[in-house]
């Protein structure tokens, strides 16, 4: 035991925790545990499952890290949870690990900031420096792309998608796929408009946001199929190479959705 562990922790033989990673009053962590370094688990968490934890992390108090996925198709079986660096989670955040129905492992990317009563259930895929205010709800199977903004008190249901660079309104009920780029909000969530002022922070181009608005009319706007709104992109891209790029991500994303996007 060294002076960063709270002689009130229990810290299962099996474990593997760095020197320098620090562990509060009354916790608990399990033998299939690995905790990288600098890494602070505050008082009264629980760590435990097959779980491989980053560095420079923040488990405030009371976090659940790694339990079970509440699934009733589990069996016990040794499924993983995988969380990378610099990650913030916050009060009561619950976890779980993955499933053998999936890719047997739930991810947390890096950078992420995860506020209080998150919970991210079996098999979600949550990218990295996302945003998920309190009280976000995730069923399992969800896929968070990088740079996403979810708001308080929202509710994804399970195999949805939350593309990259995406804002979701607090208390939304997301039961579509909601595209990269694309603000959303509402019950059932609706399309809004693209994110412009995240954009602008994160350094795209005025060409790039401008194609990204001219896009999104194309989708939600112009009364064309999908179909016929990804061959107009495509066909932009073709003819202005600086902006393809920036339009890449949201045709693949809607092109292979298959739960469908929001639609106004």
């Amino acid at each position: 035991m060294t002076a960063l562990i709270h002689p009130t922790a229990l810290i299962d033989s099996n474990a593997q925790l760095h020197p320098s990673v620090s562990v509060g009053a009354y916790s608990i962590v399990g033998p299939h545990v690995t905790i990288g370094a600098d890494t602070i688990v505050g008082p009264h968490c629980v760590i435990d499952g097959h779980t491989l934890i980053g560095q420079g992390n923040h488990f405030y108090r009371f976090c659940s890290v790694g339990g079970m996925p509440q699934d009733k198709k589990y069996a016990g079986e040794p499924t993983r949870l995988e969380i990378g660096d610099r990650n913030m989670v916050r009060e009561y955040v619950t976890i779980n690990t993955g499933t053998v129905q999936d890719v047997g492992v739930t991810r947390l990317g890096s950078d992420n900031w995860v506020m209080a009563y998150v919970h991210v259930a079996h098999d979600c895929q949550v990218g990295s420096h996302t945003i998920l205010a309190n009280g976000v709800q995730m069923g399992g199977h969800v896929y968070i792309g990088d740079w996403a903004i979810v708001g308080g008190l929202a509710a994804v249901h399970q195999f949805g998608k939350i593309g990259a660079h995406s804002m979701t309104g607090g208390q939304s009920a997301l039961h579509m796929d909601i595209p990269p780029y694309v603000m959303g909000s509402g019950n059932p969530c609706v399309p809004v408009g693209i994110n412009v002022e995240g954009l602008k922070r994160r350094g795209f181009s005025a060409e790039s946001i401008s194609a990204l608005r001219d896009a999104y009319k194309l989708i939600y706007r112009r009364g064309l199929s999908l179909s016929e709104a990804c061959i107009e992109i495509r066909t932009r891209q073709q003819k202005e190479p600086e902006v393809a790029a920036a339009l890449q991500p949201l045709l693949d994303f809607v092109e292979s959705s298959a739960r469908g996007i929001i639609r106004p």
